[in-house]
């Protein structure tokens, strides 16, 4: 017999402050906003609680295939997700076994999401990514410590595995510093940037 439950809601909080803060006190979890862009990936730890239903509490990392397995509906995919799309997606698998599910989905420890960046820039290689946030090609750069002397900011090669293959992207990161955020380039676990040298 299916349980009854008042009008589906979500909570989606974060345990994690974001990146550089230093706060007097550690802030309460429920209070901090997740970043709505950030995508789950392999190795980040979750916790999923259904509301009145204790028994399918469950803390788990995200597998190499972006799944967590979680009681009653098996294998579940949140890589590649928000974390409001994950929250959505158990709550509509559970509605065949409960009615009207309330899901929390909470990122209790990120992977560790790394770029590098080579050739002309002042501390060349691989680089974490901030927690919860997305990481756009100038700020990669920046994260590099800038341009050397001999740098030319308008060729840029970006090497990204694609579905398994090769993917070779020609950037002009010029062009994006003055063409404002519509022409940013975002910046992805794994990708390698390397910034050209000016031909003297």
């Amino acid at each position: 017999m299916k349980h009854s439950f008042p009008t589906v809601w979500l909570c989606l909080c974060f345990a994690i402050g974001a990146p550089g803060q230093t706060p007097s006190a550690k802030p309460d979890a429920a209070s901090i906003t997740p970043s709505s862009n950030y995508r789950l990936s392999a190795n980040d730890l979750v916790q999923i609680k259904v509301f009145q239903e204790e028994e399918l509490d469950t803390t788990a990392r995200i597998s190499k295939d972006g799944t967590v397995q979680f009681p009653l509906v098996g294998s579940a995919k949140f890589g590649g997700k928000t974390v409001q799309e994950a929250a959505q997606a158990l709550e509509a698998t559970l509605r065949d076994y409960l009615v009207r599910p309330q899901v929390t989905l909470r990122v209790m420890e990120y992977s560790k999401r790394r770029f590098t960046v080579l050739g002309q820039v002042m501390k060349p290689g691989a680089y974490e990514m901030p927690d919860d946030l997305s990481l756009n090609l100038l700020e990669a750069i920046g994260l590099a410590g800038g341009y050397t002397r001999i740098a030319n900011p308008s060729k840029v090669t970006l090497k990204r595995r694609v579905n398994g293959v090769e993917t070779i992207f020609k950037l002009n990161a010029k062009s994006m510093a003055t063409e404002g955020e519509s022409r940013r380039f975002e910046i992805l676990p794994g990708d390698t940037i390397l910034i050209g040298e000016s031909i003297l």
